[in-house]
């Protein structure tokens, strides 16, 4: 029998001894820059890096059981971590002088990051401008989510040229000229990441912190290959969910759950990206509909008590909530929306 990757040992040791125990309080308050340390040290950050730059360049189904694990035990904690991966896998493949300064930093959690683009999937809107200036490019305009702040040490910034490119760049996550923050958003679920609004009035950044620069459609087209796929935090969260059920009700829901799982990640593992995307947007919303029954059933299992903002099944049931959104596209949301009108 082959042995376990360490990282699935260090993400279960993290779960069952800091995460899971503190998830009720943290959800009230903020992820503990404690939890984020710890991280940092387990080498979870470098999943998906190479092992040149200090990273672990684990296998796809290792990335997709850490992300359950966390997800299933913090929620919170889960997301602000999992915005790292991103700039990370960016600088995998970029070719720019940003690579050595900053990838090496990253895989080895010296550095946490954040990521500000989910605002591209407005197009042909274009919340924020990327404008060539002295040299490097000048940002403007308003990033609605930046999960992290106070948090994380970079972000990966991106912005749509005038030549409709979207183009992505390392920035300090800080206060500086042309970058401010809002308030850290209150939120009905995962208030505790700290999500706020960034303000771009001329932040400038030199074409060195440049990590992609690409045709808007290359990047879409990309970009919605990735957002059709089910997430692995939708199963993380129903496993802990079903754990809270006694076992004439989690049997035929762990069935389902089996089933849409174990689908979906035959199609990531066996299929191109673009083969079968109706059926990956299918599993998708199954991995949905599970998901929200299993945390109905265990505020319904729980009854009244599950209203303390103390009780674990009212705040998975807030955490699901918000999955449902997470990443969603006009395509995943209209897909969503017709299996529920049936």
């Amino acid at each position: 029998m082959t042995a376990p990757h360490p990282l699935l040992a260090q993400a279960r040791r993290l779960a069952d001894e800091l995460l899971a125990p503190h998830a009720e309080q943290v959800d009230r308050a903020e992820v503990p820059v404690g939890h984020l340390t710890e991280i940092r040290r387990s080498g979870l950050l470098g999943l998906n890096a190479p092992h040149e730059y200090g990273g672990a360049a684990a296998p796809g189904a290792v990335v997709r059981e850490t992300a359950e694990i966390l997800a299933g035990a913090c929620c919170s904690t889960w997301f602000v971590q999992t915005q790292h991966h991103t700039p990370v896998l960016t600088l995998v493949k970029s070719e720019g002088p940003v690579r050595e300064r900053l990838l090496g930093r990253l895989a080895t959690g010296e550095l946490l990051s954040g990521v500000a683009y989910a605002h591209l999937r407005a197009h042909p809107r274009t919340p924020v401008r990327a404008t060539r200036e002295r040299g490097g490019w000048r940002f403007d305009g308003t990033v609605p989510w930046y999960t992290g702040w106070g948090l994380n040490d970079v972000m990966l910034l991106a912005g749509v040229t005038e030549a409709d490119e979207a183009l992505f760049a390392f920035a300090e996550a800080r206060e500086q000229p042309g970058l401010r923050a809002s308030a850290p958003l209150r939120l009905a679920a995962l208030t505790a990441a700290r999500t706020v609004s960034l303000e771009l009035d001329g932040l400038w950044l030199p074409e060195e912190a440049v990590a992609l620069r690409t045709p808007y459609a290359t990047w879409s087209a990309a970009d919605r290959l990735k957002t059709v796929n089910a997430g692995p935090a939708v199963f993380g969260i129903t496993e802990t969910a079903l754990t809270l059920l006694d076992e004439d009700t989690a049997s035929p829901l762990h069935a389902r759950l089996t089933k849409v799982r174990d689908r979906a990640y035959a199609l990531t593992d066996t299929a191109k990206p673009h083969e079968h995307l109706a059926e990956r947007l299918a599993l998708k919303t199954q991995a949905f509909e599970v998901m929200q029954a299993a945390t109905t059933a265990a505020v319904v299992t729980g009854g009244g008590r599950t209203m303390l903002l103390t009780n674990r099944a009212q705040r998975l049931a807030r955490e699901a909530l918000f999955l449902l959104v997470q990443g969603q596209t006009a395509e995943s949301r209209r897909a969503h929306l017709d299996t529920l009108v049936l």
